[in-house]
This record gives C-alpha cells, structure tokens and sequence, in this order.
C-alpha cells in the first residue's frame, strides 16, 4: 500500500536529517535553484578588452566576468574573485570563480589532485554555476547535461531518475559524486536546490577519483556555501500543467572575521506535468555549515529530499528484435496507469576538514553517509511491431541503498631547484550495500496495449495493494572498493610545461547474498581482485592563451566469472580496464574561450563462444571522437555556451564476430547543443534578456546488428528573463521558458535497449526576489 503524505507534512519530513544511528548502519551503497548576486546601480562604462595576460605561477582560477553594461539594473558588487576561496592545496570555501558571463567556472575538482584551472589541466572538464541553472530553470542534473554535447539523457523525463551516456558509455546516477565523495549522492535523482557547481569531467577518472565503472565521465556536485554577504532569496515559479513551486535560500556569515557560516536551501514542487495523467510531489532541504581559520577549515552538509510521482513512465520501455521501430509517440501520450506510483526517500550528511601543515601543505579528511528507499508499482512495454502495438508487463521491486565513503591524504606544492611539484597522496574507501529481493507478495500483470492509444485496465484487474515495501528487504549485494592514489604534477619552463604523473591501487570486493529461504543473509559469492591503474597527463602552455594537452588514464570494474554453461565455469577474472587516450587544445581569447578534443576510448566486455564454449573478456567496444566546445561573452551582452560532438562508436568484437564493425547501438554519430543568451540594449528594454537554445542528436542505430534505427531530433527552447530592482530595493528576476518550442516527438534515447520519449512543448514561469 503506497504511504500518503500531505504538502506539508511531506515538507516537514522532507527537512528532517539523517539521525545518527542510520548513518552508522549505513555500510555503503530541481526545482529550479535561482543565484542571485547582491546589486548595485551604476553609472555606464565602455567596455574594455582583457589586457594580455601576465606569466602565472599557480594554478588556481584567474579569470573574472567581464564588467557588466551600465544599462542593467543590477549589478553584481565584486563577486569576481570570490573572498572565500580556499588555498591552492585546499578545496573547503567557494569553488572557482566564474569565468566571463558567469556560466561556467575557470576551475573546477580533479578529485585526487584538488582544485585546478581548467586551462592548466590536462583533462577536458566544464563546471556549470549555479546562475546558468537559475537563469535555465535547471532542477535536476538532466537539466544541466543539455548544455554538453558530449552528455546525452538515457532516462525519460517523467520517470523517477536520471541516467546519463557520455563520450558514449553509461553513467547511472548512482555513480555521482558529491562534494567528491561517491555513493552519497541521491542514487537515481538529484536535486539542485542546494548546489553551487554541476562539474562534468569527460573520459575515465581512476586516478582522479577511483571507483568501478565511470568509463564515459564523471560528475560531482559542489555544494553551496555561505558568502559574505547575508543571502535571503526567495523564487516561486510554475511548470505546465500546473506545477507550483516555492524555494527559499538563506546564507549568513558569522564571526569577528566571517569564520563561520550558514547556508539553507529548501524547496517543494507539486502538480500536473504536461504527462498525461502524471504528477510529480518533490521536497528538498539542504543544510550546509563550514568553518573557514587562518589555518583550519571544514564543512558538514545534511541533506534530504522526498519525491512521489503518480503514473510515472519507464526507463525499460524497448522494442521487440527485427521490427520496424515506429515513430516516437506524443510526449503527452502516457502508457501507465493511474494506480502506478513511485515513492522514494532519501538522507545524507557529508563532511569535510583540512588543515595546513605549511602555506602550500594541506592535509584533508572526507566522509560520509546516505540511505535512499524507493518504493514503486510501475510498468514497462515492449512495442511488437510498427504500428506501435506493445505489451505493458507490472512489476514491483522495492529497494533500498545504503553508501558509506571515506577518503584521507595530502596535497602539497613545492619546489626542487627549477621544478615545481604539486604532490598528491589520499586513500579512499567506498562502500555501496543493495536491500533488495525476498517474497514481494505481488502477483505480475501483463496486457496488451499502443503507445499510441493505450489501454487502460478496469481498476481491480492487477494487485495495487499489500506488496512488500523497502524498509524490510534483506541485503543483496555490498561493494567495496579501496585505494591509494599518488601523484606529482611537475611543471617546468617558467610554468610552461606541466606533466601529471601517477596511479592508483585499487582493491574491487564485491559480495552476493541469499534473498530467499532458510539462507537469507548467507554470503553465496564473493569477487575481490586489485589492480594498479597508472595515468599521465601533460599541459603545454603554447603561449599565455593557447594550451595543448594530452592524457592518458583509466577506469576500473570488477571482472566477470564465468557461468555455469563454460567450460571454464566459476573462473574468476581480474578487473576489466577501460583506456583512454586523449589531445586537445584550449585557446583563451579572454572573454570567451575554445576547446578542442580528440579521444579514443576502449572498454571490453565478456562473453561464451558459442563453438568452444569457453568464457573469456574477448569482446572490445571502441569510441573515437571530436569535440568543440565554446564558452563566455565574445561581445558585451552576447553569451554562449555549448559544442558539437562527433562520435565514432564502434563494436570492434563481438560474440562469434557477427557484429565486428557496427556501430555501438544508443550513440549517435552527431550531438550539437547551443545555448544563448543576448541582453537587448538600454534604449530599447533595459535588464531584459532574450535566451534560446538548440540541440541536435543524429539517428542512431537500436540493436547490434545495426537492422534497427531510432530517427535524429531536434529540440529549440526559447526564454526571456528581466532583471530589475524589486520592491524590497533588491535585485528581483522575472524568467519565462519554453522548452521544445515546436511541440516535436522525439526519442530521446535509445541506449542500453531502452527507448525514452522525449517531454512536449513545456512552458516555465518564474520569479526571483531578494529581501
């Protein structure tokens, strides 16, 4: 039976943290959040270009907004750079500054080797702020990955989670990080209310951040801090069909010197989305406290967030094999039912502390806690032929995580003669526990139906009631990994040459429990292999704009075992590794800058051939691609942000070679996203700002043996916002968005054999105050 919860006593819970007692038990595994600055008025000014730039010495970000116009109405007093950042060698404060027109950041986390500019790093990584998803109405992390044309949603809108493909690999959203610590992120959706930074790091990361999988990128949420300045700020907003939405964010600094701070972000949703028959319940607080000394500094975050969605769709609806796969459906077209539901709750709390040894020597202790439950009745289709007839299966399978991670080291800068060092040294662990299984006392329902017309059983035709819930399920699975990471970035040359050297020892257990009968809680498999995973990277400074890199890094999973059916049954593989070789260069013109990349990446996979029988990880998955990407404020009033991606994804070998050659299913060969901002001029309509964006994601094919295509799409949304001093004498925004402008149907995916409609014309209102 699903739990009712009413708007405010969902509010109130939502608030509440995750209590002691749970954290300890826990053994492993947005609403649109508006920034605004403080404002002055200002009298007007010429623009200036960025003087050339001066020889650096450091690292750190180095480049501020450009100076706002004098027609606006509000301007920010000195945001650029920001009072609270921390050293070099640390990363508790405020995050990187913004580069210019405040989209993206001029630094972002490289998890083992801290905070760096994204200039000086030999990685391609992007760090959207948290203005760009205010400005956006971004509420998830799906939100945001529509400004990357490397990043591509495999997860449709109206389901309960987001699911990611980048570089095109598979990243679920249980493998984010927050504040750079894994399995403490909402495993299946995460909220922006309290998130200052969405960071996008392209390729393999295991000596950045260690973990299994991850093979396309990685993602971490940066939390948001209080600033000097106090924050009150209130925006209340409406989605179609009749979502309403209220979110408050407060900030205050404290202290003789501002050493303490406060900052409170909390938000509820709730409403009819253009879905038929859907709604969608969300409450989000988010409770961030740090400490910032001369020498000393640390963070506690407390999160929670609840989310209740009525007849939610399906991230499982496929096709059947050798059919014509038929046009996408009306993004409004429903196939659930009105008693089909998904209920989840989640908690977390993370810490951080550091503390310098010397001026350039810090050392930092990280960690954490979460536990996220989902209950659900939900139905998946498989569509048999063109006419978009379809068979919708029930199921039930309620679930609960548990994530526990930890993480000590050391960050130092240095210098032996003319060599300067940025020495890294940390050891991680990482745990994920899975509660699911055991008797579900539900009986499975299976029915005909079209996506195009569906039907809809006579209530009392399937069980709706009196299945198990998530808070009693026995545990399935538990993960562990373990590891030390080291490395040095050299720089030579006046800082004209960097070179990154280093790896990463990692243990990989993983253990399978008994869900059913007397050995309920019995260990019943175990893996557990290590592997050392070394990376190297270099940063050419060309010149005090032009930067050329390269890299070379790696990813880690745990390797099969072979089934019972091999005849080499029960043999234990060591960790697959997935490679990546990458170059690229990055060109700062001051005000907007460029990036290029050139990639190649190869994961393996297993298989039993069919002749020998014999199980081995003789498969090969190969993605060569090309990336450029701009960013900034090429003319006063002019932002843009976005790229294309061209993909070459091929299956190099496959089982029996009958697919050797084709194209990797679900990855298309062309992504281009565009983002664009254009503030009119002061004689014409002073503080408004016209937005518009498109994205485009080539055909692809569905199956290996490339017999079954998924057309291209093409989305354009188009917004405008006005920025004004509100009543309270503060800045005040009015936003208004339309998101698929021409109403299209689409799919929005079809990777890992699943098909994603995308969501219809979507309109957005909002309004932003300061007090």
């Amino acid at each position: 039976m699903r739990r009712q919860v009413g708007p405010v006593a969902f509010f109130v819970t939502t608030l509440g943290v995750l209590p002691f007692s749970e954290i300890a038990s826990a053994q492993t595994p947005t609403n649109s959040s508006t920034t605004l600055s403080p404002v002055e008025v200002v009298a007007p000014q010429a623009r200036t270009r960025a003087p050339a730039r001066t020889q650096r010495t450091t690292a750190g970000p180095r480049r501020a907004v450009a100076p706002p116009r004098a027609r606006e109405a509000v301007v920010a007093p000195q945001v650029f750079p920001n009072p609270g950042l921390p050293p070099q060698t640390g990363t508790v404060g405020q995050p990187p500054v913004p580069y210019a027109g405040g989209q993206v950041a001029t630094g972002a986390r490289l998890g083992l080797l801290g905070n760096a500019s994204i200039f000086n790093t030999p990685f391609n990584i992007t760090g959207y702020t948290s203005k760009l998803m205010a400005d956006q109405g971004a509420r998830t992390i799906a939100d945001v990955a529509l400004n990357d044309p490397s990043v591509r949603n495999d997860a449709p809108p109206f389901s309960e989670r987001d699911s990611f493909f980048i570089r095109g690999f598979s990243v679920v959203n249980l493998d984010i990080a927050y504040d750079g610590l894994f399995y403490l992120a909402n495993p299946r959706r995460s909220f922006l209310e309290g998130i200052e930074r969405v960071e996008i790091l392209k390729g393999p990361s295991a000596l950045l951040s260690g973990g299994t999988a991850r093979v396309g990128g990685t993602i971490n949420l940066i939390p948001k801090r209080a600033e000097d300045d106090p924050i009150t700020r209130w925006t209340t907003g409406w989605i179609s069909n009749s979502q309403f939405t209220n979110h408050i964010d407060i900030g205050r600094r404290f202290g003789d010197n501002k050493e303490w701070g406060v900052r409170f972000n909390g938000s509820y949703r709730n409403g009819d989305t253009p879905l038929d028959m859907n709604t969608a319940e969300v409450g989000v607080a988010a409770l961030g406290l740090d400490y910032r000394g001369e020498r000393f500094r640390a963070s506690l975050d407390l999160n929670s967030s609840n989310q209740n969605i009525n007849a939610p769709t399906s991230l499982f609806n496929s096709a059947a094999a050798g059919i014509v796969i038929p046009p996408a459906p009306n993004g409004r077209i429903n196939t659930s039912n009105g008693a089909e539901f998904v209920d989840s709750r989640y908690k977390m709390v993370a810490g951080r502390a550091e503390y310098d040894l010397l001026p350039d020597t810090t050392m930092y202790l990280a960690g954490g806690g979460s536990i996220y439950n989902e209950d659900f009745l939900s139905s998946s289709y498989q569509i048999t032929n063109s006419n978009g007839n379809a068979i919708n299966s029930l199921a039930i399978q309620p679930q609960e995580l548990q994530g526990f991670t930890g993480e000590i080291g050391l960050r130092s800068k240095f210098r032996t003669g003319v060599v300067g060092h940025q020495f890294n040294i940390s050891a991680v662990e990482a745990n994920n526990e899975l509660y699911r299984g055991g008797p579900l006392n539900y009986t499975p329902f299976s029915y005909a139906t079209n996506i195009y017309n569906p039907v809809r059983p006579v209530p009392g035709t399937f069980q709706t009631t009196g299945f198990a819930r998530s808070d009693d399920r026995p545990l399935l699975s538990r993960l562990t990994a373990r590891s030390v990471a080291i490395s040095d970035t050299l720089s030579f040359l006046d800082d004209r040459l960097f070179l990154t050297l280093g790896g990463r020892w990692q243990d990989i257990k993983l253990s399978g429990f008994a869900v059913n009968g007397l050995m309920v809680g019995m260990e019943t498999s175990r893996y557990q292999q290590g592997r050392f995973s070394p990376a190297v990277g270099a940063v050419i400074r060309a010149t005090d704009r032009l930067s050329v890199y390269g890299n070379y890094i790696e990813s880690l999973d745990a390797g099969p075992t072979a089934p019972a059916t091999a005849v080499n049954a029960n043999t234990v593989f060591p960790p697959t590794v997935s490679r990546q070789q990458e170059v690229g260069a990055k060109y700062d013109f001051g005000t907007v800058a460029v990036t290029a990349s050139f990639f190649q990446i190869e994961q393996p996979s297993a298989f039993t051939d069919p002749v020998s029988r014999v199980f081995s990880v003789s498969g090969l998955q190969r993605n060569r691609g090309m990336e450029l990407n701009v960013f900034g404020e090429p003319i006063l009033g002019v932002r843009l942000l976005g790229g294309i991606s061209l993909l070459d994804a091929k299956l190099v070998s496959t089982l029996g070679g009958r697919f050797d050659g084709n194209d990797a299913p679900g990855v298309p060969v062309t992504a281009l996203n565009l983002y664009g901002e254009y503030d009119l001029p002061h004689w014409m309509a002073p503080g408004v700002t016209l937005t518009g964006r498109v994205i485009h994601t080539g055909d692809v094919y569905y199956d290996q043996a490339n017999t079954q295509r998924v057309s291209e799409w093409t989305r354009v949304d188009l917004g405008a916002r006005y920025a004004f001093v509100g009543p309270t004498g503060k800045p005040a925004v009015l936003r208004a968005i339309v998101e698929n402008v021409a109403d299209n149907n689409y799919y929005l995916s079809a990777a890992r054999g699943f098909l994603a409609v995308g969501a219809p014309r979507t309109y957005m209102l909002s309004a932003t105050f300061n007090f």
